[in-house]
């Protein structure tokens, strides 16, 4: 049976600055957290580095005018706040604001919405050595370089994103270690965690102020599908300590102006939340005209077991010696059953329904767009050049049929962004996992449209999901 979306649904393809842009040295721009973590040994596999990546500064042209065969509405990018920004502070340099000026003007001529995040992860390089996330300054300093993008792009861009899957950046960065700035401390992520949720709301009051009334203002979490192996107590608490830092160490000062107070009394031998001042909840929760939602697989957790290994084991987020998951290191994670994408992700699109129906009725009113979601495949040309990936429409079709179950259950869903409009370069796996719907050849940066993103084009320009 084919299903059809409302008329007005926004069929979007997602990218990021520096998985995508390269010119990494080129009008200005100077180090980012992922250039410097890139560049050291052993960081990234086979040494892999953002530095020409796609190509996407020179080549943004060619790339719209693909965007447009594949007749997308909408296309999610970030900005580099170091080619903006170079040191996180002070004046803008006019030369990197040329370039998303350029971009958007492109998008617009061709009829697609430029939908912007702000932040993707690459924090300038002079901010981290000052201390990064975990200090309030940095916060503080997102909200100017909000002000400047706004400034410079507000007359034009309508759909703006403060951050996007602050959990990464928190967690990842200064937990476990396997994204940039790589630091591996327990009490640092929570101290992120809160400066990331503060930058939100300073930067949503500096957009407020710069951006026509008619701009929408969000934010895309990353929030985790968390089930548990069993339902013995000890596994249910499992599931509530990790739904805590996973999600509501976001959602719970953004939507309702507290943090859990299982989640303090979780971390109270790291800390004591001092760092939390007085306002900062009210500013962090700033109204939302809208919540992304990013999502891939869900996690399956349990109480630790001697036989399970390192709890954090199969988490999904990259190996590494020391957990995400602060105060609650002794969570077990295990394998979802079923079949996998390359990158180990077990393939449930239960789990997206799941999140669109919690953040309908968590977040009522607030409108949904399912930001990123996509696969990794092994994806090879064949004897005649052409790039075939049965799987990844597979992938696309079983998400996009509970999408649109969620709409008739009640979900205010507004559009789907595909992760991603290309292969690029996937963060501390390089360029091994491709995540796109067009191939790209890294040597000559050709770019070749996938089946699925003929299958995506065609979902896009009609609104219509078909049959199996």
């Amino acid at each position: 049976m084919t299903l059809t979306f409302p008329p007005g649904f926004l069929w979007g393809a997602a990218s990021a600055a520096y998985q995508v842009e390269g010119a990494a040295q080129e009008d200005g721009r100077t180090p980012s957290i992922w250039d410097t973590f890139s560049h050291t040994p052993g960081r990234v596999l086979a040494g892999d580095t953002g530095d020409v990546a796609v190509d996407h500064y020179h080549r943004f042209r060619d790339d719209v005018r693909l965007m447009s065969e594949l007749n997308l509405g909408a296309y999610r990018f970030s900005v580099s706040w170091s080619r903006v920004q170079p040191t996180g502070r002070g004046p803008a340099v006019q030369r990197g604001l040329d370039f998303y000026r350029s971009l958007v003007d492109e998008l617009l001529g061709a009829g697609i919405q430029p939908v912007l995040t702000l932040y993707h992860w690459d924090l300038p390089q002079e901010l981290e050595n000052a201390g990064g996330w975990p200090e309030r300054e940095t916060a503080e300093r997102f909200a100017e370089y909000a002000g400047i993008v706004a400034g410079a792009l507000g007359d034009r861009v309508e759909f703006w994103t403060t951050l996007n899957e602050p959990w990464c950046s928190a967690f990842l960065g200064y937990g476990s270690g396997v994204h940039a700035p790589g630091r591996t401390e327990r009490l640092a992520p929570l101290r992120a965690a809160h400066h990331l949720n503060l930058a939100h709301g300073l930067g949503a009051q500096a957009l407020r102020a710069a951006l026509p009334v008619r701009a929408q203002i969000a934010i895309s979490l990353n929030p985790a599908v968390v089930r548990p192996l069993s339902d013995k107590p000890e596994d249910l608490d499992a599931q509530r300590r990790i739904d805590a830092l996973a999600n509501r160490v976001f959602t719970g000062p953004m939507l309702r102006g507290a943090y859990p107070t299982d989640l303090i009394k979780d971390t109270a031998s790291i800390t004591d939340w001092s760092f939390v001042r007085d306002g900062d909840l009210a500013v962090i929760k700033h109204p939302l005209d809208a919540l992304g939602i990013n999502y891939y697989t869900p996690s399956l957790v349990a109480a630790g077991t001697d036989n399970e290994g390192s709890p954090a084991r199969h988490d999904g987020h990259g190996a590494s010696d020391h957990s995400p998951w602060p105060g609650s290191e002794q969570v077990a994670f295990h394998q979802t059953p079923g079949e996998r994408t390359e990158m180990g992700w077990a393939i449930d699109p239960t789990g997206l329904h799941d999140l669109l129906m919690r953040y309908t009725r968590e977040a009522p009113g607030v409108p949904l767009y399912i930001t990123e979601n996509g696969a990794a495949f092994d994806d090879k040309p064949d004897a005649e050049g052409a790039v075939h990936d049965p799987r990844r429409i597979d992938y696309l079709r079983d998400h996009l049929a509970v999408a649109h179950q969620a709409i008739a259950d009640g979900a205010d869903l507004r559009g789907y962004f595909l992760w991603s409009l290309m292969d690029n370069f996937e963060w501390a796996y390089g360029y091994s996992k491709r995540f796109g719907a067009v191939y790209v050849d890294y040597q000559t940066q050709a770019r070749v449209p996938k089946s699925s993103a003929r299958w995506y084009a065609q979902v896009a320009r009609t609104g219509e999901l078909p049959a199996a």
